[in-house]
Formats: structure tokens, sequence, C-alpha cells
């Protein structure tokens, strides 16, 4: 591949830093590397690879420098600042939510629909899905194609860090708190997260479900290219740090053995398949999925209590995989197939 410039907007967060860090051991071909944030982070330093890059001040930066923006800053400054670089000639890579429901928009994950990739032309925008969505197609999509998913029913058990730098603070904080006889203080979270499980990601809708479990339905719908799949979704945050975890049921169109299911998981991209349970071995986000890239599924089987019913726990890591490195391999797949 050819070296082309490069923004990161929003270097200095979790999945900015991840994106450097990935951008690095994958040796992205960079030729110019811009790091940007707000104007308070404005002079900071980030590293990218053993190298730090000053932090500039997205307000002032010239778009028409680079190639590609990867952005992960907040879906506001998305919103400001994405049409402004694709009017200017750069391709972002969005991943925030903010564009991802935009028919003309692709919502891609590389494993899965990298074929979308080329509608990227319509805007100059490609969006990243919700981490939560992110490793649970890269799981089903084998199984959707032999098979044809019809069902979904999902309970996500999430880490802190997909709230941000300041609900791991919290998590942290609150447990030394407890553990040391004091009462914990909650101000990212509504209740207290140590040692609890908060059924409560995102505000709540009309219809009783939250824009982080609607997300799931609307965004797997849209990536695996099949509008009559039906998805319910409870989304709960969990005191783990790192690695999502979901419990996943779906039902297929035609009937499909816990066997089979095993077998294309194994062949899959981005999948690795840790299924074991006469040796207690099974994924777990602190074990497998902390800044690792794999989709890791277990507790493979068949559902005893529907028809064609197939029950998986899939885990990752929700800023590498969720979202960092699908960003990258999209910029990498964009560089190689439409920007070379």
């Amino acid at each position: 591949m050819k070296k082309c410039n490069l923004a990161v907007v929003g270097a200095t967060g979790a999945v900015g830093e991840s994106l450097l860090s990935i951008l690095a051991e994958r040796k992205f071909p960079v030729e110019n590397i811009y790091a940007l944030a707000s104007e308070r982070s404005a002079g900071t330093s980030v590293m990218f690879g053993n190298k730090p890059i000053t932090v500039e001040n997205l307000a002032d930066f010239d778009f028409s420098k680079v190639e590609i923006g990867l952005f992960s800053a907040g879906g506001s400054i998305s919103e400001e600042f994405a049409p402004k670089a694709a009017d200017a000639g750069c391709v972002v890579i969005d991943n925030t939510s903010c564009f991802r429901y935009e028919d003309e928009i692709p919502l891609v994950v590389t494993e899965v629909n990298s074929q979308c990739l080329a509608d990227y032309r319509n805007r100059n925008i490609i969006a990243n899905p919700n981490c939560s969505t992110m490793q649970m197609v890269v799981a089903l999509k084998p199984i959707h194609d032999a098979a044809g998913i019809r069902r979904i029913s999902v309970a996500t058990y999430q880490a802190v860090s997909g709230a941000g730098r300041a609900a791991v603070e919290e998590l942290a904080r609150q447990t030394a708190a407890l553990l040391n006889g004091r009462p914990p203080e909650a101000e990212v979270f509504p209740s207290q997260i140590a040692f609890n499980a908060l059924p409560h990601i995102d505000k709540f809708l009309d219809n009783g479900y939250t824009r982080e479990e609607m997300k799931m339905s609307w965004e797997t719908c849209k990536i695996l290219g099949d509008d009559s799949i039906r998805v319910s979704a409870t989304c709960v945050r969990i005191p783990v740090f790192y690695g999502h975890s979901e419990a996943v049921q779906i039902q297929t169109e035609r009937p499909i053995s816990a066997a089979e299911a095993r077998d294309l998981l194994i062949a899959a991209p981005g999948v690795s398949v840790i299924d074991d349970p006469d040796s207690n071995e099974y994924p777990t986000p602190v074990e497998h999925a902390a800044a690792t890239d794999p989709v890791f599924v277990g507790r493979i089987r068949e559902d005893i209590s529907m028809e064609n019913g197939i029950n998986l726990w899939i885990v990752a890591d929700n800023i590498r995989k969720g979202a960092a490195l699908n960003t990258v391999q999209i910029a990498e797949l964009l560089l190689e197939e439409y920007l070379s």
C-alpha cells in the first residue's frame, strides 16, 4: 500500500490512544500523522509507536492535508467536523453513532460486509458500528450465511470502559472505597457500579428499551443486509474494566447443529473458538478478550426451548476490536482497494 496522510480525531481519549497504538503495531503506511483534540488538549503529546506527537487543535486543522480521518471524539464533534473533513476531500471513518443510520453511509465490519465500503463515495464518510453489535455480527455472519438467522435475543454484560475513562476511574474508586469501609460515590453512572450490575446503558426510549439496546437491533439488520431479522437486546453494565460479554440466542431458518455452528465459527475470520466444557474452557473478558484482537466464542449449544435454536457466548475487547481495530482495518482496506 502507498503511504498516506492521516488524522486521528479524539487522540487523547481511550479509543484514540488505542487507534494510535494499533496503527503503529500493524505498521499502517503513514506518511504524516496528526493527533487532533479539543483546544484544552492542544500542545500535549500522545505516543505513536515510540514517537511522541504533539496534539493539535481540531478546530484549526485543515483536513485537505490528509486522505483519511479517524474520528472518535463523540457524536457532537463528528456531527460538526466530519462533514467539513469530507468536503475537504478526507475520507472519514467515524466511530460514533452520528451517521450509522443514514442509508447512504456504509456501516462496515470488515469481516462481515467489506463490500459495502465502496459506498463511501456517497458522502466520503464510513460509519463504525457500536462495540456490542460489532462483536456479535462477526460471530453471527457465518451462521447467517449458512442457515439464515431469523431471530436474535441477546443479553450483554458490558465493561465500564465503554462509558469512557471517567467510568473506569469510577469503578476503581468505588471498589477501593468499599473495600476500605467507605461509601461509594456515583458520578458517571446513575447508581453504584462496583460489585453491582446496572441494566441501563444510554437513555430509555418510549418502547421501554434503551438506545444502546435499539442500536443493536438497527445496526445488526443494516450490517447483515437483512431487515427481516428480529433482534431483542438487554444491555447491562457490569464491574469489569475491559471486555464486553454477550449471551446470544438465535433462531435460524433451517436446522443447524451445535457441531456445524462450531465448525463454521472455527473457520470464520476474526473469530477464536474456546469451547470445551469438559475442561471448563470458555472465553472470559479478563483472561481472553482484554487487549486482544479476536472475537471469542464459546458455550456453543443447541437451544432446548425452541426449534432451530443455537446459543452462544461471545466476548471481545470493546475498546480494541469493538472500536479501534475495526476502524484501522477499514482504513487498510480503503487504502488498498480504493485510494491506492
